[in-house]
């Protein structure tokens, strides 16, 4: 056991020279046991390279790598070769000699060198590359700055001939306290707006090669905040040279908006690589929450150091990382994310617990294992983690969950932590919005989109064998629907399995099986097409169909393109997909001809050939939509859509249709392209027409004119409701008669509505209340609700509308003149009970802890049937729909939602996120017709509750 003794210097006391020389010395034994770890892990030639750096910063020799002239700054602080440094760089050059500097007091530019990154902690790995801060004198010139910057480059080429990746970066240490910096310091860097957090870092992970040493090292704890006066005793007053230490600042406060700034970066990683900004994420959510007294783990970590405790296993970087978020999370009771992030560690470290493979044993190993111990993992817990690379479908969906779950809440987290603290600068807020629409176009639900499982999760996802069938739904009557299962399955076989995945027409499911992988050229499929005409040939000929209008992998969007609303780049419209359209027409087949003819009335007789049309886009965002049409208009519906979502101006989406069905197909293709490419051309001829191809909506605005109402009465208030609760297309005022309402309170609140505002009323009547909203608009939405405090009923409301806004941004190009966010307003009616209200006091916004996560129930509403709807259900991102349960939807996610409560007390469920793109296309449907689906969707819901 490591001997504890703190050693405690004080100003007001006296400082110690002796306690200062011990201070240090316990800081160089760490970092010589950080070095030994770092060393165990690299190659022979990789350690030459770490052995030697500090030689080639310390002298210019023509035979040395890195040699760019005589006069580039070289000479390292406190620093001369030994005998083996000596050995082994003239094994390099044989002709080198080294010639020690003469003179009293040389000259020495090169202040100190510091590795930062992975080597020397749990997660070191045989590719982990070599970050070099070469700290310098602040008075090197432009030109001896560009020689120094010049050697690097070619340091960093000669490192990779002996197989090892390094970057040095030029740190000026005054520059540096001052928060000025030329470019990244490491190749995780987020830039310049990350200062404290880097330096947290910094102070915390950084193994010392050789020079000075920091200041920092001396100063206690508890003297940070006096940081500069104690630095300045320890330096005027010789209780250290000068030429010992370099100053690279202090960590008494870390400011607000540097969370925003590091967690915008860690969220814009994690999109690809969720695992490793899992860990740095939640370090900074931490953070955070203790702000303004934020205590960071480099802080922790010198107080280790003073109080004597150096094990080398509880100060490794990732174990200290680990320890503090399981502190958070154990003390939130959140088990969850707990267990996310002791995947996440165990992932990065990746050293496999089970079998024999590799390197079996070492200290990464034993260290990895003892926290596995700790965590009551079990060997299937552990060989599950370990077949991370055979992952497929189920597990990566799964996976998925709590990753997006997690990343969904660390932008929420990030969003209100500015608003609350009120750091959003016009920087912050607008890499906030670009961030959030990554976020949307990676991981959002919407109708008609084809989900995206594998961000980073698994290497492949394609399954060696598949099987796909068309059969009648066991769940909803007279509908069939199509089902994907592991392996190759007779028909007598596959009605004992689960599918992999479900959808009601096969190019939805074609589309989610090429986009995430699934189905790949080595993939065998076997097919049981049921009732539909679907061959194998058309099955090919789909999938190669898919493949050629959406290669893989997508390449990253680019901002420009996330500053502008999403548009089509790839369309491709596929025929009567598993359909003969002459099977479909028997009185047709008598009049089969070789001839040409035309497929929209077929030999002459008025039979439309054209019967489904299977729509695929894949847009700007990388996302790729699939929408199905069909009944006598599909071919006019299809038109229609496809013209209104062009992009105004020259960049027009790649159009290919195809058909690939038994009868006709070459023409019928041929034909649906012709008349796209004819109207898109007039269209795009005549911008100004554009309305005649679009679909309006209209809107029944009432007025309630003086004179017209005469009393309102508690038989007559439904339909009032009715009437002032339908949508609009522009605000509307409304004129009241005042004594028509005079006893309700509508008389107080419709008077208030003002146009681009959401006006949230409530009244409370004992254990009831009365929710109003006023929207954008000025419709009316109304609902009556259990009441137990003002936080409880405005919080759900508060929410679902942040989640629509989202949704409606994400629609808009970023400059567009519409508001960004709708002002909501929250009102009390008063007094409460049942008489008559007097007056409307303005109440604050509900206030919701930045970092208090929610179970969400998300729901998307889309077209199934022609004339009917269908509905999915996701709650906390795992999948509940229609076509898996039928009519027993709502039971099923109900008795979902309280198996995972933790009270054991009956209360309301809320949709927290709803989705209508599937019945608005691309239109903005007003905030009242999102609130009118909610409450009906509520009302199943919690109705299905009751009876759970």
């Amino acid at each position: 056991m490591t001997r504890t003794h703190e050693i405690r210097p004080d100003l007001d006391q006296g400082i110690d020279r002796k306690v200062l020389s011990q201070l240090r010395a316990r800081f160089l034994k760490l970092n010589e046991g950080r070095m030994a770890r770092a060393m165990e892990g690299l190659s022979t030639r990789q350690q030459g390279v770490l052995n030697l750096l500090p030689l080639f910063f310390h002298v210019n020799h023509p035979l040395l790598p890195g040699y760019v002239s005589g006069g580039t700054p070289a000479g390292l602080s406190n620093f001369e070769p030994d005998a083996n440094v000596l050995a082994e760089a003239q094994r390099l050059t044989r002709s080198f000699s080294y010639k020690p500097r003469h003179g009293s007091n040389p000259p020495r530019p090169i202040h100190g060198l510091f590795l930062m990154g992975s080597l020397g902690t749990l997660a070191q790995a045989d590719q982990s590359d070599m970050d070099v801060w070469v700290c310098h004198s602040p008075d090197l010139s432009e030109n001896e700055l560009t020689e120094l910057r010049r050697k690097c480059h070619l340091l960093e080429a000669w490192a990779a001939t002996q197989g090892a990746e390094a970057h040095f970066f030029l740190i000026d240490p005054v520059r540096f306290v001052k928060g000025e910096r030329d470019g990244q310091l490491s190749s995780e860097d987020c830039g310049t707006t990350q200062h404290y957090l880097l330096l947290d870092e910094f102070y915390r992970t950084a193994i010392w090669l050789a020079g000075r040493t920091p200041i920092w090292w001396l100063v206690p704890v508890y003297e940070e905040a006096n940081y500069a006066q104690y630095t300045h005793t320890l330096t005027s007053k010789r209780f250290i040279r000068a030429d010992e230490t370099l100053d690279l600042g202090h960590l008494a406060r870390i400011p607000p908006g540097e969370f925003i700034g590091a967690g915008l970066w860690q969220l814009f990683k994690g999109i690809e690589s969720p695992y490793k900004s899992v860990l740095k994420l939640l370090l900074i959510e931490v953070y955070a929450s203790e702000h303004p007294r934020v205590q960071c783990l480099s802080l922790r970590f010198k107080q280790e150091v003073f109080a004597n405790r150096l094990d080398l296993d509880e100060l490794d970087p990732y174990v200290v990382v680990y320890r503090r978020i399981a502190q958070y999370l154990i003390a939130r009771n959140e088990p969850e994310r707990l267990e996310l992030v002791r995947r996440a560690l165990y992932l990065k470290v990746n050293r496999k617990l089970t079998g024999t493979g590799g390197r079996t044993q070492g200290w990464q190993r034993s260290l990895l294992e003892r926290l596995a111990h700790e965590w009551q993992w079990d060997q299937r817990q552990l060989a599950l983690l370990d077949s991370r690379s055979q992952w497929k479908v189920r597990q990566v969906i799964s996976e998925r969950r709590a990753l997006v779950n997690e990343l969904n809440f660390s932008y929420r987290f990030l969003t209100q932590f500015a608003r609350h603290e009120q750091t959003i600068s016009p920087i912050n807020k607008r890499d906030l919005s670009v961030l959030g629409r990554r976020l949307y176009a990676a991981f959002e639900r919407k109708a008609n989109k084809v989900e995206f499982i594998n961000p980073g999760i698994a290497p492949d996802l394609a399954e060696d064998t598949l099987t796909l069938v068309y059969a009648p739904s066991r769940k909803e009557p007279d509908q069939s629907q199509w089902g994907l299962y592991n392996g190759s399955l007779t028909a007598l076989e596959w009605e004992h399995f689960a599918p992999i995945k479900r959808s009601r027409h096969l190019i939805e499911l074609l589309a989610w099986c090429h986009r995430n992988g699934v189905i790949d050229s080595s993939t065998r499929l076997a097919l049981h097409p049921g009732s539909s005409d679907l061959s194998e040939f058309e099955l090919f000929n789909l999938l190669g169909s898919l493949q050629q209008s959406i290669p893989l992998p997508l390449p990253a969007v680019a901002e420009k393109a996330l500053l502008r609303a999403s548009a089509p780049s790839e369309v491709l419209i596929l025929v009567n997909v598993g359909i003969d359209p002459l099977k479909h027409h028997r009185e047709l087949n008598i009049l089969m001809t070789t001839e040409r003819t035309d497929s929209l009335s077929y030999a002459g007789v008025k039979e439309n050939l054209v019967l489904t049309l299977d729509q695929v886009t894949l847009n700007s965002w990388n996302e790729v939509l699939v929408s199905r049409y069909d009944g006598p208009h599909a071919l006019l519906d299809c038109l229609r859509d496809y013209l209104n979502a062009l992009p105004g101006g020259p960049r027009q989406p790649r159009l290919r249709v195809r058909c690939f069905c038994h009868n006709r197909a070459q023409f019928i293709a041929q034909r649906v392209e012709d008349i796209l490419e004819t109207a898109q051309n007039l269209l795009l001829s005549n911008l100004n027409h554009r309305y005649l191809i679009q679909v309006q909506q209209h809107y029944h605005v009432l007025e309630l004119i003086p004179g017209q109402v005469n009393h309102i009465t508690q038989a007559t208030l439904p339909g009032l409701l009715d009437c002032l609760g339908e949508d609009r297309a522009s605000y509307s005022p409304l004129h009241l008669d005042p004594m028509a309402l005079d006893d309700h309170d509508l008389s107080l609140l419709l008077p208030m509505g003002r146009p681009g505002c959401i006006q949230v009323f409530y009244r409370v009547n004992e254990a009831q209340a009365d929710l109003y909203v006023l929207d954008e608009f000025n419709a009316l939405w109304q609902q009556h609700l259990p009441w137990h405090d003002e936080q409880s009923l405005l919080a759900p409301l508060q929410r679902f509308l942040q989640s629509i806004q989202y949704r409606r941004d994400a629609a808009l190009p970023m400059d567009t003149a519409q508001p960004a966010n709708l002002d909501t307003r929250y009102y009390q009616l008063l007094p409460s009970g049942t008489g008559r209200a007097r007056r409307v006091d303005a109440r604050s916004a509900p206030q919701t802890p930045v970092n208090k996560p929610f179970y969400d129930v998300q729901a998307i509403v889309g077209k199934a049937a022609p004339g009917k709807l269908q509905v999915t259900l996701y709650c906390n991102q795992r999948e509940f729909s229609e076509l898996e349960h039928g009519d027993q939807l709502f039971s099923v996610v109900a008795r979902e939602i309280v198996e995972q409560r933790h009270e054991t007390e009956r209360y309301r469920c809320y949709i927290t996120d709803l989705d209508l793109s599937g019945l608005l296309g691309d239109g903005q449907g007003s905030s009242n017709l999102y609130l009118r689906y909610k409450a009906d969707l509520e009302r199943a819901l919690n109705e299905a509750l009751g009876q759970v």
